[in-house]
């Protein structure tokens, strides 16, 4: 699964590879979370545009979208049968800029330890996404999205078992064709990134950082147990 990634190229490098017709001004952004809003790019009318939206898939039918499970991650597999994805498979294709992901890798002592994963030469990423909007009864409205996975290439296998399914330039305009590319043929564009293309390494992300340094610092000394003659001591 994918759960922080990055983006800390600029607007301008963004436009020219993903090509939309919107100028967004956005700072690099070095730890992307969930539901946190995102960049994404879709095609509407015919152009490409750039969009945020809160990263945390809400399928158009859900009643409540507070009682709905945090969905971040959407299998590319699956995604053209599942009822929370299918619709968005057809109609809500999108592409998520991208610098950089972080994957967890279990150790044998049970530890978890995040690798940063990126593009060999440093170069923007594009993950293949889904947008769907959700209206509530009072005429509110909140766009989200959820990135696709595939399973992981051999070289990144052994830190996690999935990644994002990402695109390259060539597969952008029929990715984003919604109107002439159906649902089936969109997925066996998802598939795994080769492995030349990409370099992983150890680096923790800030949650991971916090978590260390709380475990770190000293903690204060236990207040001393009280005991029953201390207790008697203090009625006189």
């Amino acid at each position: 699964m994918c759960g922080r990634f990055a983006l800390t190229a600029t607007p301008d490098e963004v436009r020219r590879l993903f090509e939309h017709l919107d100028r967004p001004d956005f700072p690099p952004r070095d730890e992307i979370a969930p539901t946190e809003p995102i960049g994404v790019v879709r095609r509407r009318e015919g152009v490409r545009r750039f969009d945020l939206v809160r990263w945390g898939f809400i399928p158009s039918w859900a009643a409540d979208p507070g009682a709905f499970a945090l969905v971040i991650n959407a299998r590319a597999e699956t995604a053209t049968v599942k009822p929370s994805f299918r619709a968005a498979m057809r109609h809500g294709r999108c592409l998520i800029p991208a610098t950089a992901w972080w994957e967890w890798r279990r150790d044998p002592d049970g530890r978890r330890r995040p690798f940063r994963i990126a593009a060999a030469d440093g170069g923007l990423l594009a993950f293949a996404g889904l947008v769907e909007t959700w209206a509530g009864a009072d005429g509110s409205e909140i766009d989200t999205a959820a990135i696709l996975t595939t399973a992981a290439n051999p070289a990144l296998a052994v830190i996690h078992d999935r990644m994002p399914a990402i695109l390259p330039p060539a597969d952008f305009a029929a990715w984003l064709d919604t109107g002439n590319v159906d649902a089936a043929a969109a997925a066996r564009l998802l598939r795994p990134a080769p492995e030349a293309g990409l370099v992983a390494v150890a680096t923790p992300t800030a949650a991971d950082r916090r978590r260390a340094e709380r475990a770190a610092a000293p903690r204060a000394p236990a207040a001393p147990r009280r005991t029953a003659s201390d207790d008697q001591l203090d009625l006189f």
